[in-house]
């Protein structure tokens, strides 16, 4: 059985994010193939092309963090109908400067839950545009725009909607089998 390790990284800097509920959840919902952790991103300061020449070590970190996982899943919340700011700014640093693309050729998937009707739809479309532009292959076969309601899941990431917790195991299988799609005509350097 081939393992592949998937970064996940969270839209909200706030403690009480409900995406990273839901990053827990996905973590336990995922089939035994993909192993996840986080990549933290409220660290990074803001990007500037100033920094092209020499990046900071906590940036040179992040890219390298990203290099070693096979593939990306970005969970997110919506603001303002769109991507939150400080996501955005791990893509920008992730994919700097010009010919260091970290986002090139890796898997990718995008989920995330709001409070909202829509879930995160304006934010995830969006963020497939970026992602698109970095070159970074990306899951459309499923969307996952969860609404989120209290008590959906609970804090050690527990599905606690039966129907909620099938559709999540069932994305994340489909993740994974978009992985090994990907990987087996884009294979990693070794």
């Amino acid at each position: 059985m081939n393992k592949y390790k998937v970064g996940y990284l969270v839209g909200s800097f706030s403690s009480t994010s409900i995406n990273r509920l839901l990053a827990k959840a996905l973590a336990r919902l995922a089939p035994p193939e993909l192993e996840l952790s986080e990549i933290p991103i409220t660290h990074l300061p803001i990007y500037s092309q100033d920094y092209d020449a020499d990046f900071p070590p906590v940036a040179r970190a992040f890219k390298k963090a990203i290099a070693d996982v096979d593939a990306v899943l970005f969970v997110t919340p919506e603001f303002n109908r769109s991507i939150p700011g400080g996501l955005k700014n791990a893509i920008d640093w992730a994919s700097r400067p010009w010919g260091q693309n970290s986002f090139s050729h890796k898997p990718s998937g995008v989920i995330g839950t709001s409070p909202g009707a829509i879930g995160t739809a304006l934010a995830q479309s969006q963020l497939r545009g970026v992602l698109c532009y970095c070159n970074s292959p990306l899951m459309n076969t499923v969307e996952a725009h969860i609404h989120f309601k209290p008590g959906l899941i609970t804090e050690d990431g527990q599905v606690t909607d039966e129907h909620t917790a099938d559709f999540l195991r069932n994305y994340m299988n489909e993740l994974h089998a978009f992985i090994v799609r990907v990987l087996t005509v884009l294979p990693r350097p070794t």
